[in-house]
């Protein structure tokens, strides 16, 4: 229990009608979660109004309402505090309802369109080997120390990432390393906490079915900068057209990572193979087990974050060289006829061109590169056509397919991804609407040495179809039809 006045500190109110000193029990931003002595937070959502649910939460137990309308009729003995932005004061107050868990540990924010996941992966396995009890909130799952938590969102909600935190403090959990989206940052998801560094790694064409236009969409991300302390530090990809930009006004220490600018930890690339990279970072060469051009980026921001904590460079890059990155991200079967299989998380145009440029890199002569892709409905349309451009331009043989279509008719998905292709691009892919069967496409129009790349979901183990989660891993699947093959 904690009183209520103790957790309004910082909040932007505007009226308050009925008593501040009562104690509450709990926050909720749900109101089928109430009970006695909650206070309900009323969130005008994208889908669902919080405030036409008020009465249902008093009703349950609440006993303070946070709102940024009050309601006309008001009960007896019931607080209501009306406040200018409802996700902000949660995020204020649930930072203080857990006692300012981020404040208790080193806490990291990656941030960037492409690489958060990965970045911070990396970042854990990285303090894990050096020794620390350490967080991860990720895309893929979250870690408290050796406990693994399935994850639902890439940033989950305030109340629910300031208690993971409270518990990862409680667990002994000195570091923690978690992806910041741009939605988080936008609804006030990580306000109230206390970042020590921040990360960018890139930023390209995705959610603007969310934020409407680019400008807006990297604003978002500026602003996770524009908010770090002046005692944290702020990592950008210089290499990036928009790194710099994170820099313009932020307070903290403004340190750069590049393979081709001049930047504080400038990498290059010396070796490309199946087997891993060879780079030369800050004139130390290292072999590391990660794939692509992309990764030596990742590589990068790893190695500057863990400078900047005070870890010494050469045990970081002798742990560093021998870990692999996150699930889902390049990960790759090799048959047994030498049928290559990967996997990736690719769901947007700049990540699938990278992948399959890395692939292009890869190849030995004259193996066949065999796309499988799709896009997820209920979001960005506007990507649809150049994702499905880039992975004709790239690939031998491309089959458009079902990703998640949420709500949407995949085949009005396919239809989108058709418009607009080049004539040359229309004589390479074939619609098979159902991924598993597209996934078997692939693998029958392969032969041995071709590379067979499966984009767009990675790590997840389901497919969302009409608002219900079906088991689906496009990697398990991969691998049962490359061990038919050898049968």
């Amino acid at each position: 229990m904690i009183q209520l006045q103790n957790i309004l500190f910082g909040v932007s109110l505007r009226q308050v009608i009925g008593s501040t000193e009562q104690f509450i029990h709990d926050i909720q931003i749900d109101s089928r979660q109430v009970t006695q002595g909650t206070v309900f937070v009323a969130i005008k959502g994208l889908k669902v109004d919080g405030h036409s649910f008020i009465e249902t939460a008093i009703t349950k137990g609440a006993s303070v309402i946070i709102c940024e309308v009050m309601p006309v009729n008001l009960v007896e003995n019931i607080t209501y505090i009306a406040v200018a932005n409802a996700q902000e004061a949660v995020a204020i107050m649930a930072h203080q309802y857990y006692d300012a868990p981020s404040q208790k540990m080193k806490l990291i924010g990656v941030t960037g369109t492409n690489g958060k996941t990965t970045v911070a992966t990396l970042l854990f396995k990285l303090f894990k080997g050096l020794g620390y009890s350490c967080g991860l909130i990720s895309t893929v799952e979250n870690h408290i120390g050796d406990t693994i938590v399935p994850s639902t969102h890439t940033t989950p909600d305030a109340i629910h990432l300031n208690a993971l935190l409270d518990q990862m403090v409680k667990a002994g959990c000195t570091h923690v390393f978690m992806e910041v989206s741009s939605h988080a940052i936008h609804q006030h998801r990580t306000t109230g906490l206390h970042f020590l560094g921040g990360v960018f790694t890139n930023i390209t064409h995705d959610h603007l079915d969310y934020h409407k236009t680019f400008e807006a969409y990297l604003e978002a991300k500026k602003t996770f900068f524009d908010h770090l302390s002046s005692t944290a530090f702020a990592l950008s990809n210089l290499d990036d057209k928009n790194g710099a930009a994170m820099l313009t006004s932020t307070k903290a220490k403004k340190l750069t990572y590049a393979l081709h600018a001049p930047a504080t930890y400038k990498g290059k690339i010396l070796e490309n193979q199946l087997n891993g990279l060879v780079l030369l970072v800050n004139d130390l060469e290292v072999h590391c087990r990660l794939i692509g051009i992309f990764n030596a980026y990742n590589f990068l921001a790893v190695y500057g974050v863990a400078i900047q904590l005070g870890e010494k460079s050469e045990q970081v890059l002798t742990i560093l060289s021998a870990l692999t990155g996150a699930e889902g991200r390049f990960d790759y079967i090799i048959g047994l006829d030498q049928r290559i299989g990967i996997v990736d998380y690719a769901h947007t145009p700049d990540a699938l061109e990278n992948v399959l440029t890395t692939i292009a890199k890869l190849r030995k002569g004259g193996e066949d590169v065999i796309t499988v892709v799709g896009c997820g409905g209920d979001r960005d349309k506007t990507k649809r056509p150049i994702m499905a451009q880039v992975a004709c331009d790239l690939s031998t043989k491309v089959f458009f397919t079902s990703d998640n279509p949420r709500s949407e008719d995949p085949n009005e998905i396919i239809k989108d991804m058709e418009n607009g292709l080049s004539s040359s691009a229309k004589r390479k892919y074939i619609n098979i609407v159902d991924r598993r069967e597209a996934i078997k496409a692939a693998v029958s129009f392969s032969k041995p040495g071709d590379i067979i790349l499966i984009a767009g979901k990675g790590h997840e183990k389901y497919q969302d179809i009409k608002g219900v989660k079906h088991e689906f891993d496009d990697k398990k699947i991969l691998q049962h039809l490359f061990n038919d093959l050898a049968k």
